[in-house]
């Protein structure tokens, strides 16, 4: 265990000193300490409201209470900082904290003559009034309590061949420490002393932070400590309110002769395509209302007997999404459609009814046109299906992994609409981007609170003509 840090436990550790036991908490989780010795009680005491190294705190122990004693202390020592619990110190510049369990802070050995370059995947951000550096390499995050740890990191992301350790502390802070502030960042993986490998290469940097942040599980998250609850049902309601007053309703499919007519499931996974070439008949406004209806209406409407989060109404609906709360929405761009004129409408899944929202007009032309370029540039869409996140109605309760969960329902929802599509012989494909600024301009949402996030394009199928003239 390397003495060049002191240690300390994280700042929201709440240790409770009795007369006879000592009981440290960290949100759902204690750990009680029965009749601890003295020396023990000293050092926990010592972790709480001071810093000192592990060599330090070993040797109170071992004073006070004896040297097996004292080589027990590393050990557990060595365990609650595997569990995230204790912080490592470089002052008066950093602190690196955990944010995730199983943490280990190994500092090498390595030649000073090296060169030293921060990550490419290390970045600074602002959290309550303090800089803080993260990598999706790291199991740690660095607090920077000083702001000459600012200055040194960014010498560090400009260092080259002649760097030299003096030259990077200057006159700002002695010149030990900075070496000390360099091991931590090497032992946090903000410095790599190896070269990146192929696979690590491949990685973009938003692409590895997006991953890690929805895939770990994070300690100093600090809602997770408590239920959460819902309460802004105004805004994020199950569905949403009429946006116009120009209502088409739609016709439903009977269900139960769909089900005596429809291919198979097995023929509708193995015949599932992309297609961008459709017939010169359009789609019906008919075709288009089954196909929304089949893949997206509210099915039911209940609540929970016991609605412990506040959710109020829930629905059931032909596709899966997380605790219920189905936060995607529908927006058909009409280019040409049986029926129904060119413009942009919103599908409103309870009522199964679209709502005008804006006239073809040239904005609206262009989005058929971006969605024509993203697709090959083959036949413009007929029927262009925006799906947008409203997000107030999934972070409140999934806001470490929300954006994740909504790429996920993107995908269940794209898998229902693809076979649903083929059951009916209708063209669909997936688009891989869209202009979502554009969009919001025209459908006039704030993009914090609904944005789109996915783009589907739907045509009637081609026609094979058997006698060719």
């Amino acid at each position: 265990m390397s003495d060049t840090f002191t240690l300390s436990f994280r700042p929201e550790i709440v240790l409770t000193d009795e007369s006879d036991r000592l009981t440290l908490q960290f949100a759902t989780n204690s750990l009680t300490l029965d009749r601890p010795q003295p020396g023990l009680r000293s050092a926990l005491e010592h972790l709480k409201h001071s810093a000192l190294t592990a060599a330090q705190l070993t040797a109170i122990v071992v004073e006070a209470d004896g040297v097996e004693d004292g080589l027990n202390f590393e050990a557990e020592l060595q365990k609650l900082i595997n569990l995230g619990w204790i912080c490592h110190s470089v002052l008066p510049l950093v602190t690196a904290i955990a944010i995730a369990t199983d943490y280990q802070l190994v500092s090498p050995v390595f030649d000073w003559d090296k060169l030293l370059i921060l990550s490419r995947f290390a970045f600074l951000r602002q959290e309550n009034q303090q800089f803080v550096l993260e990598s999706p390499l790291s199991k740690a995050k660095i607090i920077l309590l000083d702001w000459r740890a600012a200055a040194l990191i960014g010498k560090l992301a400009q260092s080259d061949s002649s760097f030299k350790l003096e030259n990077l502390a200057d006159s700002l802070i002695d010149v030990e420490i900075v070496r000390s502030l360099i091991q931590l960042l090497i032992a946090t993986k903000m410095i790599s002393l190896e070269p990146e490998s192929e696979a690590l290469a491949e990685w973009q940097f938003h692409n590895l932070l997006f991953h890690r942040q929805t895939r770990l599980q994070r300690l100093d998250d600090v809602r997770k400590s408590k239920m959460p609850s819902f309460e802004d049902h105004e805004r994020s309601h199950f569905v949403k309110s009429p946006m116009s007053n120009r209502v088409i309703s739609l016709e439903k499919p009977h269900l139960e002769a769909l089900a005596k007519t429809d291919i198979s499931l097995t023929q509708a996974i193995e015949s599932r395509q992309s297609i961008r070439e459709y017939d010169n008949q359009p789609i019906t406004v008919n075709q288009l209302g089954e196909f929304l209806y089949r893949c997206a209406r509210v099915k039911e409407v209940y609540t929970h007997e016991e609605d412990i989060m506040n959710v109020g109404e829930c629905t059931k609906r032909p596709y899966p999404s997380a605790g219920r709360l189905y936060e995607l929405e529908i927006y058909p761009v009409i280019n040409r459609c049986q029926g129904l004129d060119s413009g942009l409408y919103h599908y409103q899944p309870l009522s199964h009814a679209l709502y005008a929202i804006a006239d073809g007009n040239l904005e609206v032309e262009d989005l058929i046109f971006d969605a024509w370029k993203s697709t090959g540039q083959q036949d413009a869409p007929q029927v262009l299906l925006i799906v947008t996140a409203r997000f107030g109605r999934l972070f409140w309760k999934y806001y470490g992994i929300g954006y994740g969960l909504i790429l996920k329902h993107i995908g269940v929802l794209f898998q229902t609409f693809y076979l649903v599509a083929t059951a009916m012989q209708l063209a669909p494909s997936a688009i891989g981007g869209g202009n979502s600024e554009q969009f919001g301009k025209i459908a006039n949402l704030n993009e914090y609170e609904e944005s789109s996030v996915g783009e589907f394009s739907l045509g009637s199928l081609k026609q094979i003509n058997d006698n060719p003239s």
